[in-house]
């Protein structure tokens, strides 16, 4: 075999290959044996037919897997020959299949970019400083209290007010006719949600019970449904019954319908501990994403075109998966994909680039997840969700999945050493994003 490398590109290498016809023709050899012993020739015993009988029969029908041998097997071997390390599936071309002839095969690739990570030492990087909010507890509990309130009939001759739920049946009617799926009879409505069109709550406020009354509103501009955006509607509105919330008082036996929990204070101190545990891990998050922002501005890499392809569609899919479920429908995606295409692109670019320099130093400092840390995070995971130990370990026993927890844990020790030779500032978020916005 004879193999010549051309650079294309910084990142992109071509092999062209020349197999002598020898090798081509052990190759059909190999494969027509391989044929022979399971073939059923009229005449002879399975697997008994003479080699140039089989030849004759199938030669041309096994050029397709003499292909795929010669190639996988003298590919392999320039690849080793010229050491590269390609980074994604080579695109080949070859001449035709002559089994008395030199085979000329090419195989276009993409190789690992060299990665030296030469500024990591004194990164200058803000972390937000914790800061407990009381207003969150509070804030927690009436939601907990909303969340369980009983709704009761109102028992004054009133008219409806802001905080009722008002019953109600309505009919919508465009200038054009009908508002499609714009009636209902019972619906209840909060009174303040803002859970229907602006205008269309504060229209039933004043409304007695029995009373019927035309509401005329307009669709905001922007809205999901762009052939209803901006456009005036009316709604014909029953008022049919008024009810109002009924929140529960804190006492102890209230308290321990929500948990384990004795006392209002033992829930105000688990809401506290939960908000810190969140708050902790968002600003560890938050940390490492303006860390490794850095650490790519000083250290560029090179990024291969498959890689950032590959990544950039499987950013695309995952947002398209969470949009769709929050009603986002196939036209209003594609809109929104190519107004931000630019941004996917350059999110895929920057994953890339941090993947390459955490590995660069996970391997200069012996930062790679070892099984004992695999354990030891099975152990914490098995603590903060309470499933048993050998359920999550089976879990994780699935090769994919321990991929990628070792990478998470590998990404976790190379933050934490970058953490501890950075410029570290810590400073209020407040500060942390007025910087980012006057940088955006």
């Amino acid at each position: 075999m004879k193999s010549t490398l051309e650079t294309l590109s910084a990142l992109e290498r071509k092999l062209n290959i020349v197999v002598p016809a020898a090798e081509v023709q052990a190759a059909f050899e190999r494969a027509l044996k391989g044929l022979q012993q399971h073939a059923a020739v009229k005449g002879f015993r399975k697997g008994k037919a003479p080699l140039n009988t089989i030849r004759q029969m199938f030669g041309a029908n096994v050029k397709q897997d003499v292909v795929q041998d010669i190639v996988q097997t003298h590919y392999a071997s320039a690849v080793d020959e010229h050491s590269l390390n390609p980074i994604n599936f080579p695109a080949i071309e070859f001449d035709d299949l002559d089994e008395n002839a030199d085979f000329s095969f090419s195989a276009e690739f993409e190789v690992r970019p060299e990665v030296k990570v030469a500024h990591f030492e004194k990164l200058p990087v803000k972390k937000e400083k914790f800061e407990q909010n009381p207003g969150f507890v509070e804030q927690t509990l009436e939601d907990i209290r909303k969340s369980r309130a009983e709704l009761g009939p109102v028992f004054e001759d009133r008219p409806a007010q802001m905080g009722d739920v008002a019953v109600i049946d309505f009919k919508g009617e465009l200038l054009t006719g009908p508002l499609e799926n714009g009636d209902a009879e019972n619906h209840p409505l909060e009174l303040g949600s803002n859970s229907f069109i602006p205008g269309f709550e504060e229209g039933i406020v004043g409304m007695r019970p029995g009373q019927s009354k035309a509401i005329q509103v307009s669709f905001p501009e922007g809205y999901h449904a762009k052939e209803l955006s901006g456009k005036p509607v009316t709604f014909q509105v029953t008022l049919k019954e008024l009810k109002k919330k009924t929140l529960p008082e804190w006492t102890d036996e209230f308290v321990a319908t929500l948990g384990p929990y004795k006392n209002l204070e033992e829930l105000k101190k688990t809401i506290s501990e939960d908000y810190e545990k969140r708050e902790t891990n968002r600003i560890r998050e938050d940390l490492k994403n303006r860390l490794m922002k850095v650490l790519v501005e000083r250290n560029p890499v090179e990024v291969p075109k498959s890689l950032l392809l590959e990544q950039k569609k499987s950013l695309i899919e995952d947002f398209k998966k969470r949009m769709s479920q929050q009603g986002m429908d196939e036209e209003q995606f594609e809109e929104y994909r190519g107004k931000w295409d630019a941004d996917f692109n350059e999110t895929a670019r920057f994953m890339i680039q941090s993947s390459f320099l955490t590995d660069a130093i996970a391997k200069e400092y012996n930062l790679y997840a070892e099984p004992k840390d695999l354990e030891e995070k099975l152990a914490e995971y098995a603590r903060q969700t309470g499933i048993d130990a050998a359920r999550v370990k089976e879990f994780y026993d699935d090769k994919d999945r321990r991929s990628r927890l070792a990478y998470q844990i590998t990404e976790e020790k190379v933050v934490e050493f970058l953490v501890s030779k950075a410029d570290l500032k810590e400073t209020s978020r407040a500060e942390i994003e007025k910087e980012e916005n006057k940088n955006s």
